[in-house]
Formats: C-alpha cells, structure tokens, sequence
C-alpha cells in the first residue's frame, strides 16, 4: 500500500510539475514583455522581440544591416535587398520596430523606390561615360512605375532574376508587394512630408499594375514569372510552345491589399479626387475576387482565359493547393471571414502542404510551371526545381511569417507556437537559411550546405525575421487607418495576462499595450487609466488625435475559448534569461579591432543622449554599443554540442562569433560613413554631429 501511494504521489507531483511548464503558474518577467499563464508562449514571444535588438542568443537585424548602402541586405552571401524576400519580415515588423531600425527599413526600401523604372532607364545605367552593362539582365528598360526583384544602389533588376527571364513579364506582384510595405510604413509613421513624398512613385506603381487589368473582368491578365516568389506561375502555354497570359490570383490578392491601404493614404491626406479613383479600384477588385475562387472557398493560383483553373486539389492536370495566395489573402484581411475559415479548413485539413510545421508554397508538386508543363505534379523534376527545394514546394520564412498572421486571426495559437517554437531551434542553430529545403525539413540545403554560397555552417538572411515579427505583430491584429489605430487582442487562452514593454508606433505616439485575457471577446478598455473605445466584440479603436503622446492602453477581454496545451519542447538556451547570468561587460576582452570603435561609440553616447536634435544619431550609437557588448557575452558562452538540427562544433562556434564581431564593426562603420556624410553634405544640425563625431575619434586615432 505505501508503494501504491508513494507511486500515486509521484504521478500526482509529475503531473503538477508538467502543468506548470505548461501553464507557468508564477509571473514571467522578461526582457521585453511579462505575463501570467503559459511560460513557453511568453517566452517565444520575448525571444521573438529579441531578434530586432542586439543580443547574445539569437540572431538580430544587427547582422543582415550593410554599412556601405546604410541599409538592410537578403545577407548570407546575397548582395543585393530582394521583394520577395524581405516582405514578409518588413510587413510584419513595422508597428514595433525601434529606431534606428525603422529608418534602415525604409532605406532599404528606397533600393527600389529610388530604382523605379520609368520606360527610360536601364536597370544599371550606364555612369559617366562608363560602358553599358554586359549582363544582359540589367540592360532591360522597364515600363513607368515598375519595380523589380532585387536592388542595390543605383542598379534593379526589374525582372524574377533565376529562370528563362527572356519569357518573363514584368514583375507586378512583387511591386503590388512594395506598396503594401511602403504604405505600412507611411500609416504607422504618419510623417505628411514622407507621404507627399512616395505618394506620387506609388500611384505610378499602381498605374503600372492597372494597366494589366481585363475590363471585362476585373482581374490582372499578366504573364509567367511575376508572381512574389516567382518564377513558379508559368502563364498560359500555347498551340506554338510559347507562354501567354492568365489571371493571376496572388496579384489581385497582394494588389487589393494595397489598395486597402493606399486609400488610407489618400483619406489622411485628404485628396478627395485620389480617393474617389481608388476606392473604385478597391471595390471592383474585391469584388472580383470570387472569379479566382474553387468551390471549396480556398483560391487558385491562376486561372486561364478560357476558364481552366490552376491549383485546384482533385483535377487530373494543375490539381494542387496553392499556399502562398492563400494565405496572403487572410494574413492581409483581404477577405471576409467566411472566407478565411474556409481557406484555413483546407489548408489544415490537407496536412502534405505542412509535413513539417512550417507551410509549403504549393502541394503536390507544380505541373504548370514553363519547366514542367504537363509533367504530372512536377515529380520528374531536378536540382532547385524539385518538389519541396525552392518555389516548387519549398517553405519560405517570408511566407511562414504571413502563414502565422492567418494563424493568428483564426484563433489556431497551436499553430503559431509550433511554427515559431520550430523557427527559434532553427534560430540558435544559427541556420536561418534562405528558405528550407526538403518541404521544409532542411536535412541537407542545397544553397548552404554545399559549397555554393560557402556559409561556414552558420547563415543569417532577412528571410527569417518574418517568422518573430509576426509571432508578435500577430498578438494584437494591427490594421492602421488614416484617423485610428485599430486593435484585435489575439492572445493565446492559456496566457491570462500580457504586457509588451516596448511601445508600438502610431504616428508620434507611443503606444504601451497590455491584455488581461479572459476570452476572446473584448470586454474594456482604458488608456492611461481612463475609458477607451470598443469598436465591437474584438476590436480596440484608438483615435489618433484622442491619444495622449505616451499611451499605456489595458484591454480586458472575457468569454469562453481554448486554453491549449503546447506540447513541442521550448528550445530554451541559449536564451534570454540567461543573460542575467553573463559575466560582466569588459573592454578588455573586446580584441584590438573593437576596442577602439567601441571607446569611440560609448562617448559619443554620453555626448548625445541628452541631446534633443540627435534622437536618430544617439539610437544608432546605443543600438551600436549593444551589439559590441552582444559579441563579448556571446564569446562567453559554452554552447559547442549537438545543437537542435544541426551539430555546433568549435569551428561553428568561431563562425558565429564572427558573425558577431562582424555587426558590431558594420554599425561602427555605417555610423562613421553616415557622419562622413553629414560633414559633406550636411545641414547645420547634421554638420554639428559630425564635429562631435571627429573630436571624439581624433582621441583615439582611428
């Protein structure tokens, strides 16, 4: 009897003990947001915050940052800042990114803003009497309004880069792409300067999207390769063996979802004329929408003139689920929710588009692409066109970032978990490849781990940020419009209570946010203790104008909902709580080629951050100083071992710590070239700066 309750005690306390690994009974204070409830989940959320501030644990945006251009960068061996790749991570991550990061992003940007074509110019024009450029590709001229696939300064390529680019259109969707970043970054900024500035390329972007629309249809009758993750849509294929033109779902989805925006863009401005043009292109395109649906209620990639739909799961030919448009189509609010629920049933229920967690671009494999037209689902197929490697199957962060925003919206907080409890092991492995290969179980890379890309076992790329930034986008639902902020509380039930410590930006306010939930429904809300406005049942409107300039805003909710358990192992070191067990910071340990940089950064901190008129300059050089402090405290570390997918032998070890030593130097040297280039060509705040700068460095005689 004593054995039978002393087992019966052992199970009771083992069950206990799982309970509150699951649930976290005690508060959980991190970094960058505290709560009650689930630990895990907090802590996937803390950890996620941590990739767009230096760190010692997990990947940052320190890393993909390229001194030279004042910019980010696709990174891991990518020259150059692609659409396709960046958009997830630079959609998601808006509302929360701090200075001096929300200006890099839209530097980065401005790679194609600045690039856009005009029916003139070559995609690398020729300077200064210097010859033309032999690389074919960069030779063409494309249409007014045009953007591309990837830039850098002074050069585009307008066109999806990989493949037969001689048959490719013109890259529409990936510009429709760049407007709904462009506008995302105007409406939680707010700035009427920067507005009045864009606009004008913008509407030139939209103009070049709508002269591909069918008026008798309304939809975008365009052809192979300018879909986002191109060159997987191949058009029509004709009598003769050429390739036409069809309608193309992810356009009108990714199109509308920045005609939602540009309205607002429109209405805050207030040019009734633009916003009478554009709500009419707004409506007819979502009205349109219908035409590109399967009977189930989920969207096909394309459709035919005729009328034979692609991507439709049961037909003999094209008979796939196409993931991408999908999910972009409820990731970006661009349909109702009858429909969303009917595109995330078939997605959920149809389990070879996720075999593993993270979702693929398309399943089974394509038989319409112009390399493997009528080859039954793509399965004769090689190299990156093989089912599962690259747009033929592959998993893309960029759009796993987009997939777990749909998860967010349909309640499925299982599946954010997973998807991010995944992405993190991948994180601290310091394996945040490009996309994944083998439908997303990444044994063997083709890109990195042969001799390709010569990535030392360790890779970081813009790609992967999309999956933290909407881990933490996703929590709060956020959609700006030109007068209000409105909020959808998405907490998990098994969290009971959540603080974000970081603000959110809206316009020059900032916004502090905190949820005791209860529920899914939206019981109060109060900013700064006062009564705040419930737009309905899940929704908290913030009205710009009625917000005081710092916003502590607590949402209550209440109503019956899942508390899911989170079954998957939390890939917990490194991690952020053990920070607080590193060893102090010391110079000292910096090698010779940070010491100085390092001197140089921490006094010219003590110089500016008090200074009014160098907000900008003073965020910079605190993010900069953070990164040298993040490369001593990760030297530290003892993390040589099995890893969570791959081995982390000393060499890996040195190759990360490179990776380090290498941000912390790059934002040295952005900074420096950013004062070079006040002192030349500065205004007088800016040139005041700059002299700081210099008297600061002739201490040091660098």
């Amino acid at each position: 009897m004593r054995k039978l309750n002393l087992t019966i005690f052992i199970i009771v306390i083992s069950a206990l003990i799982c309970s509150f690994l699951s649930y976290g009974n005690d508060p959980y204070n991190g970094k960058y947001c505290k709560g009650e409830g689930d630990v895990k989940f907090l802590r996937l959320i803390d950890e996620s915050f941590a990739f767009f501030n230096p760190n010692s644990f997990v990947p940052n945006v320190s890393m993909i940052y390229e001194p030279r251009w004042d910019t980010f960068l696709e990174s891991g061996g990518w020259g150059a800042f692609w659409i396709q790749n960046s958009y997830g991570f630079s959609y998601s991550v808006t509302p929360f990114l701090q200075e001096p990061w929300f200006s890099i992003l839209q530097r980065s940007w401005d790679l194609f803003w600045n690039n856009q074509g005009d029916g003139l110019r070559m995609g690398k024009p020729a300077i200064s009497g210097a010859e033309a450029p032999s690389d074919p590709i960069y030779k063409l001229i494309a249409p007014d309004g045009s953007l591309g696939d990837c830039a850098s300064p002074g050069q585009i390529i307008y066109k999806q880069g990989d493949g037969n680019f001689n048959i490719h259109d013109w890259f529409y969707e990936a510009t429709a792409a760049g407007l709904v970043v462009q506008s995302e970054i105007l409406l939680t900024n707010r700035d009427k300067k920067a507005i009045a500035y864009y606009l004008p390329k913008m509407e030139r972007a939209c103009d070049f999207i709508e002269r591909t629309r069918d008026p008798k249809k309304n939809l975008f009758l365009v052809g192979p390769a300018c879909n986002l993750l191109a060159p997987s849509y191949g058009g029509v294929k004709q009598a003769d063996g050429t390739f036409g033109k069809g309608y193309l779902a992810g356009l009108s989805i990714t199109y509308l979802s920045a005609l939602d925006r540009m309205v607002e863009l429109f209405k805050l401005v207030g040019n009734k004329e633009m916003i009478d043009l554009y709500e009419h292109r707004q409506s007819i395109t979502r009205q349109s929408l219908p035409q590109l649906l399967t009977s189930a209620g989920y969207f096909v990639k394309s459709v035919e003139p005729g009328g034979i739909m692609h991507g439709v799961l049961g037909q003999k030919k094209y008979g796939y689920l196409e993931g991408v448009a999908n999910t972009d189509a409820v990731a970006m609010r661009v349909v109702d929710d009858n429909t969303a629920e009917s595109i995330y049933k078939q997605i959920n229920e149809f389990p070879e588009i996720r075999p593993f967690d993270f979702l693929l671009t398309n399943a089974p494999g394509l038989d319409d692409t112009y390399w493997s037209w009528d080859k039954k689902t793509g399965k004769d197929m090689g190299g990156i066109h093989k089912f599962g490697c690259w747009v033929n199957g592959g998993a893309w962060p960029t759009v796993e970032g987009r997939a777990i925003l749909m998860y967010y919206r349909m309640g499925k907080y299982e599946d954010v978990y997973r998807s991010g409890c995944r992405a993190m092991k991948w994180a601290k492995d310091f394996r945040m490849d490009e996309h994944f290969t083998q439908k997303g179980e990444n044994t063997y890379n083709l890109w990195y781990d042969g001799d390709q890309m010569k990535s030392n076992g360790v890779i970081v790329t813009v790609d992967n940020f999309a999956i933290p930034a909407a881990t933490i986008r996703g929590l709060f639902d956020y959609e700006y419009k030109h007068d209000r902020l409105i909020l959808r509380p998405r907490i998990p039930g098994s969290i009971t209570q959540f603080t974000q410590k970081q603000p959110v930006r809206f316009g020059n306010k900032k916004i502090y946010l905190s949820c005791l939930n209860g529920g899914p429904v939206v019981k109060s809300v109060t900013i700064n203790g006062k009564p705040g406005k419930v737009g309905s049942s899940d929704e908290v409107i913030l009205i710009y104008d009625e917000l005081p300039e710092e916003a502590m805003v607590e949402i209550t909710t209440e109503g019956s909902g899942p508390k899911e358990v989170f079954s998957a192992p939390y890939p917990i070191t490194p991690g952020i709580m053990s920070e607080k067990t590193l060893k102090t910071f010391s110079t000292s340990e910096l090698p010779d080629s940070l010491k100085n940089p390092y001197a140089i950064l921490s006094s010219l901190d003590s110089k500016l951050s008090n200074d009014p008129d160098a907000v900008y300059e003073s965020s910079f050089v605190t993010s900069a100083i953070e990164s040298f402090k993040a490369y001593q405290y990760r030297a530290n570390l003892d993390e040589t071992g099995p890893g969570y997918f791959r081995n982390i032998d000393s060499q890996r070890k040195k190759n990360m710590i490179r990776i380090y030593a290498n941000a912390a130097i790059g934002l040295y040297h952005g900074f420096e070239n950013r004062m070079e280039s006040y002192n030349r060509q500065g205004d007088a705040r800016q040139k005041r700066i700059a002299s700081i700068f210099y008297e600061v460095k002739k201490k040091y005689k660098i």
